[in-house]
């Protein structure tokens, strides 16, 4: 058993540097150690871990798995060992965690802060993607999601909840007028994006509604429409965090909110295999409470335009 918890870490090192070479500097091995030992864990599980190519190394879909596989049993080793040395009361470790960009600067980023204070001995890499990332694949420990979630082996702590919020300028709304009622929309400008279909839907349930719009400007991303709808372009659709500073400045004002489609969920997600690292363990009951108590803030409501 040691020789094969070697052999993980070794695979892990090699993963993460992207070469044999690299790993070997990294781990202060020869290069034919690095080597061998890999060849000789290919050989023992029946299966190629990296295809390998000009490019480098590449790991292929059984050595995405193992590889997970061997994150989880090493960091259960480290918290044993820790345990039977008496320090299991100091989480230790790297822990990766990807959130949406708005998202993760808004609400993630500040908790994370706080979170490395308190913790001296746990590094975070904290990426920010506006897509949903594999958690196997790409090596994350914890996502945050903002959406339904598709039924999966990965286990879900729900932290909140974000709205779909319409919103213009006060000076689009003084100028165009504020809609009262969904059938007002046919005559306003209105700010989608690439993957709209021409229509928006309101309400939720039985009640809910389609309704035709005119776009009169398309972008592919959420700060575009928002900086074309504080400039006075129309009328927009977006998440409430995104432009809770906006509202606050005065800058954005949310119409229409008695019709607004049900809000989705925001959930903390993670491997559900095992029991959850210590490192993960101590982010999630530190930032639980704060992710909640930040998600219950609302935007101010519509405000009275003149």
């Amino acid at each position: 058993m040691p020789d094969r918890l070697e052999a993980m870490s070794i695979l892990l090192a090699v993963a993460e540097a992207g070469s044999l070479s690299a790993a070997s500097r990294k781990l202060g091995l020869p290069l034919a150690t690095v080597s061998r030992k890999m060849s000789e864990l290919e050989t023992h599980l029946s299966t190629r871990l990296f295809s390998r190519s000009s490019r480098g190394l590449a790991m292929t879909e059984p050595g995405q798995a193992y590889l997970a596989a061997c994150r989880r049993i090493l960091d259960e080793v480290a918290e044993a060992e820790r345990a039977a040395s008496g320090e299991f009361s100091a989480p230790k470790g790297n822990l990766t965690i990807t959130t949406p960009v708005v998202f993760g600067r808004r609400h993630v980023l500040p908790i994370v802060v706080e979170f490395l204070r308190a913790y001296p001995e746990i590094d975070i890499r904290l990426v920010q993607l506006d897509r949903i990332v594999n958690l196997m694949e790409e090596n994350i420990d914890l996502a945050v999601r903002i959406g339904d979630l598709p039924d999966s082996s990965l286990r879900a702590l729900r932290v909140g909840e974000i709205r779909r919020v319409l919103c213009a300028s006060p000076d689009y709304l003084a100028r165009e007028g504020i809609p009262q009622n969904l059938d007002d929309l046919a005559s306003h400008d209105c700010i989608t994006f690439l993957t709209s279909s021409g229509f928006w839907t309101f309400g939720r349930g039985r009640a809910e509604r389609r309704v035709a719009i005119r776009s009169r400007l398309v972008v592919n991303t959420s700060e575009a429409a928002i900086d074309a709808a504080t400039a006075g372009a129309g009328l927009t659709r977006v998440l409430s965090y995104q432009i809770a500073d906006a509202v606050t400045a005065g800058q954005l004002v949310i119409v229409l909110q008695d019709f607004e489609p049900a809000p989705w969920p925001v959930s903390l997600v993670h491997h559900s295999l095992g029991p959850a690292p210590q490192k993960l363990r101590a982010f999630l009951d530190f930032a639980t409470p704060q992710l909640r108590a930040a998600l219950r803030a609302r935007p101010d409501p519509a405000a009275p335009v003149g």
